[in-house]
């Protein structure tokens, strides 16, 4: 799928999500990466196989906001 000069990573590597970006849509919340990924802003992804790589942003409970 990618045609850059070095690849990009594939779907399977580790590192996938360092791939080039093909379209973005922050007001939907999602992006598509070189690799066929789709990168949600919530960090979950979407492979092009199918499976879902569920939301992995690490919980920081210095940045947690609660409701008064």
């Amino acid at each position: 799928m990618c045609q850059h000069q070095p690849p990009c990573p594939s779907a399977d590597s580790a590192d996938r999500e360092s791939a080039r970006l093909v379209a973005h849509h922050p007001e939907q919340g999602w992006s598509l990466l070189c690799n066929g990924v789709v990168l949600f802003e919530d960090t979950g992804e979407l492979l092009p196989d199918g499976r879902i790589i569920a939301p992995h942003r690490p919980l920081d409970p210095s940045r947690v906001t609660t409701a008064a």
